[in-house]
């Protein structure tokens, strides 16, 4: 049986972490690397920091909170958020990220996929998908936080990823984000068919219960988590101990 990962995604703007609902309406929640530096003690997986406004200045500004975060903190770390060349994604790795995330740029131009992948490898490559329900068993990529639709099937860039050689799928229901009712399952079931890759699900969890869902239906890869762990609603250790059973 594979080991599920459970990541703490970070939204940022600014110097803030915030939580948006539907990719949307960002709220302030408290400063990054508090929170980043409570959920390592707490024994979190891996964490995921997203530059939620990088797409609209053209550039990641995460570099100082980064090279803060990984002062002191050990577990792997992803960042994502205006990464547009292999350039960006070598600065944001300089700063001491393991991982990047791509979705406008990936989605602009596909090949930057390949170009970063084979030079850092497919395992500092994630590639983050904003997904929204067309109809039942049908999802369109978005980018710009939901905003911007792209005509682009989801399950279909699944697959195209895979062979553009990513390493893993961050895979957010833009529908479900930040609502607390819950996870999509039909479209992570459909996700984890369409791949061999690691897929990090996010978008929707409220409680324990969801979890279970989830991972009753599904054979996870890993789960991220944000608005259940920022308000208190979940402990990582009740979340860890549900994955882990």
């Amino acid at each position: 049986m594979r080991s599920t990962r459970l990541i703490a995604r970070l939204d940022i703007k600014g110097k803030n972490l915030v939580k948006p609902i539907h990719l949307e309406g960002l709220r302030i929640v408290g400063n990054p690397n508090e929170f980043a530096s409570k959920y390592y003690k707490e024994g979190i997986d891996e964490i995921i920091f997203m530059d939620t406004v990088a797409t609209l200045y053209g550039r990641n500004h995460l570099s100082k909170i980064i090279l803060n975060t990984t002062k002191d903190i050990f577990v792997p770390i992803t960042v994502g958020g205006g990464i547009r060349s292999l350039k960006d994604a070598l600065s944001i790795l300089n700063c001491g990220a393991d991982k990047i995330a791509l979705n406008t740029a990936a989605v602009q131009n596909p090949k930057l996929v390949s170009e970063i992948a084979n030079h850092i490898g497919s395992q500092s490559v994630t590639v983050s998908i904003e997904a929204k329900k067309r109809t039942s068993n049908s999802w369109e990529a978005y980018t710009s936080n939901g905003r911007d639709r792209t005509g682009i099937d989801v399950i279909e860039w699944v697959k195209e990823l895979e062979k553009l050689g990513a390493g893993e799928i961050l895979l957010t229901s833009v529908d479900q984000e930040g609502t607390g009712n819950g996870f999509d399952i039909e479209l992570t079931r459909a996700a984890l068919h369409a791949t061999e890759l690691p897929v990090i699900i996010s978008g929707g969890l409220g409680n324990i219960k969801h979890l279970q869902d989830l991972k009753k239906n599904c054979n996870l890869d890993a789960v991220a988590v944000a608005d259940a762990i920022h308000y208190n609603k979940i402990s990582v250790k009740e979340l860890k101990n549900t994955i882990e059973k």
